[in-house]
């Protein structure tokens, strides 16, 4: 009967539209209640769950991001990747990839890789002779690849609930995220094809090389974060403080487009969404941890097992289900519900944690461009000024070649684990 009020409550609220972490506590809360169990458990497990040290790195992370994206590396970026792939037939749209590919590997978070390249390029798409439709459907599903490519908020989570090194999840992600933007660049070239979309003509290499000195600081900053973590120098959370003051200095000073005035607000700013996603985590916690009182993981690990041990068949029965969460869940709240359940199944067929925890990672990625609950989708959608059914029929090629990218790393293990085992003992 308590589970089943813990349930209700929170497909209730989903439904309802209420945050996901509000959802989560109350739920949580109502479980709390009907067990007869004391109210002070709730403020307890919430802070079990944010204790965790390595979680100080995700406001730094998010700090470094803003400062670097206030401080002038948008358009750089896009300049950067405008001069290598403009020129193709749809050069716009293969540059919205290359410049999440490039931009996702300083902010970490698909969201803020979606508004704030979202709402140069959408425009500048439109009014370049793109369809509104495809141009806010590339720049949504381009944004996944930023939590995939290091550094990444959700693997910085995994790496706390599971143990597992946050820098070998880092490498791990490196060559799926290539792989998932080489993937669409190939079917935004398709589309483009297609539909006659345009190009621009070939700038030269004397661009390329003018643009990349543009953009080389901020290119760099994703080298001094994988840097710092595989030398042993530095832990995730004192890599996020040098690399926040990295991008307050290339912001400043060489870049000189960070005014000193906007860095309290950009500080305020940065808290506030770090603070969302360590309540969120908090408040995760506590239904995770109902959810492990009434041993439900191991009724799932059990049910599945019984059906089959078949490991293949076993990552698919994951994938069909992460993918089903990540239709209607945010993606920390369902990694800290679900990650390490499907981890203790994967291990017992035999699955590597970290291919695991990757092809888990990249799974979520994908629920953010799925309606109903795809955050990227309402963001670009909003851009562009368009509603939410023409843009979910245009990203349907995309999300078809991120499934099969999924597929892939799934099951080829090495996609994940090769570049890890190479650079770390």
């Amino acid at each position: 009967m308590d589970v089943a009020i813990l349930f209700s409550v929170f497909v209730a609220g989903l439904v309802l539209g209420i945050p996901v972490a509000i959802t989560l506590g109350l739920s949580s809360l109502s479980y709390l209640l009907f067990a007869g169990m004391p109210a002070v458990v709730m403020p307890q497990k919430m802070y079990a769950g944010m204790d965790v040290f390595v979680l100080l790195s995700i406001p730094g992370f998010i700090l470094a991001g803003n400062l670097m994206n206030r401080g002038g590396i948008t358009n750089r970026i896009i300049r950067f990747a405008n001069a290598i792939v403009g020129w193709i037939r749809g050069g716009l749209g293969l540059t919205n990839i290359a410049a999440s590919m490039l931009f996702g590997g300083i902010t970490g978070t698909a969201v803020a890789d979606a508004a704030s390249l979202g709402g140069v390029l959408i425009p500048g798409m439109k009014k370049a002779g793109y369809p509104g439709d495809f141009s806010a459907a590339v720049t949504a599903a381009s944004s996944t690849v930023g939590p995939i490519i290091p550094p990444s908020v959700p693997m910085i989570i995994v790496g706390a609930l599971s143990g597992i090194s946050v820098g070998r999840m880092f490498l791990a992600g490196a060559v799926p995220g290539l792989l998932m933007g080489l993937a669409m660049m190939v079917t935004a070239y398709i589309v483009a094809v297609r539909k006659g979309f345009p190009h621009q003509p070939w700038q030269g290499f004397g661009e390329v090389a003018r643009s990349f000195g543009g953009a080389f600081w901020a290119i760099a900053m994703t080298f001094l974060i994988i840097y710092g973590l595989l030398s042993g120098l530095a832990t995730p959370t004192e890599t996020a403080v040098v690399a926040s003051v990295y991008a307050f200095i290339v912001g400043a000073f060489v870049y000189r487009e960070l005014p000193l005035r906007a860095v309290p607000g950009i500080v305020t700013d940065s808290a506030v969404s770090a603070a969302g996603i360590l309540a969120l985590v908090g408040f995760a916690n506590v239904f995770g941890w109902i959810l492990v009182s009434e041993r439900i993981p191991q009724a799932i690990a059990n049910g599945v097992l019984s059906l089959t041990d078949n490991r293949f068949l076993v990552i698919l029965l994951i994938n069909l289900l992460l993918l089903f969460v990540g239709m209607f869940m945010e993606t920390i709240a369902a990694l800290i519900i679900l990650f390490v359940p499907l981890l203790s199944l994967a291990e017992a067929v035999g699955i590597d944690p970290l291919h695991f925890a990757t092809f888990a990672v990249l799974n979520l990625m994908i629920g953010l461009t799925t309606p109903p609950v795809g955050v990227c989708l309402f963001v670009c959608a909003n851009i562009a000024r368009l509603p939410l059914a023409p843009v979910v029929r245009a990203i349907l090629p995309f999300l078809l070649t991120n499934l099969l990218v999924l597929l892939a790393v799934s099951y080829f293990a090495p996609l994940a684990t090769w570049l890890p085992s190479l650079l770390t003992p």
